[in-house]
């Protein structure tokens, strides 16, 4: 009796030490998604900022992340998706894509986002933006005419569609190759988002030629 009492004693220690050891286990910067979502390109490794114009993190975290876009090698695509939750969420994410299918986003993107972080300029009525995007060199009837055609209207139901399956609340987030979703604050900052990127990156870089040999 007295060895099965020490016996269960010591079966009970051992389960509270595995317990321990699991609640101080440091939880995992990023999630892995249930349903990989496919990339946009096949055969690179996928990067996704799904961003805001009217979120200060998201307009905090562009200084440290475009010097990094820039210096990704050939087999990344790195894309930027507008989250749309409705509201100026969805007014601004309809711009950044009208301005990205006129090909000139890349040239006002920095603008737009210092207009309504720095200028407090709301920008959420079509012919407000076309007057702002004006002054930086866009086409003001071409602005209007692209924003509301057909063509962007099934964008924005893109854009949508792969928020909900890549399950994200917040922005900035970041989805690698369809895979795994994580964010600034998960990751303990941008730097260390972008070191998890990196990471993530080189994950799938091996897989992939593990796969092909």
């Amino acid at each position: 009796m007295r060895n099965l009492i020490i016996s269960a004693a010591l079966v009970a220690a051992s389960l509270f030490g595995m317990t321990a050891q699991a609640a101080e286990a440091p939880a995992a910067p990023y999630v892995e998604l249930t349903n990989p979502v496919p990339v946009a390109v096949p055969g690179k490794i996928e990067v996704v900022e799904l961003f805001w114009y009217g979120c200060p993190h998201c307009y905090a975290f562009e200084p440290v992340i475009n010097p990094w876009v820039e210096k990704l090698p050939s087999d990344v695509n790195f894309v930027r998706i507008p989250a749309m939750f409705g509201g100026p969420w969805d007014a601004h994410g309809q711009m950044f894509l009208t301005l990205e299918a006129m090909g000139v986003e890349h040239k006002v993107h920095a603008a737009v986002f210092e207009a309504i972080q720095k200028e407090h300029k709301k920008l959420t009525d079509p012919e407000d933006m076309a007057e702002f995007l004006a002054t930086q060199g866009v086409d003001k009837d071409k602005f209007l005419a692209t924003f509301n055609s057909f063509a962007i209207k099934g964008q924005i139901n893109k854009a949508k569609e792969l928020a909900k399956k890549y399950e994200i609340s917040g922005v900035p987030t970041m989805i690698v190759n369809g895979k795994y979703r994580f964010d600034v604050g998960s990751a303990g900052g941008a730097e260390q988002a972008l070191k998890l990127a990196d990471t993530l990156v080189d994950k799938e870089r091996a897989a992939n030629k593990a796969a092909a040999n």
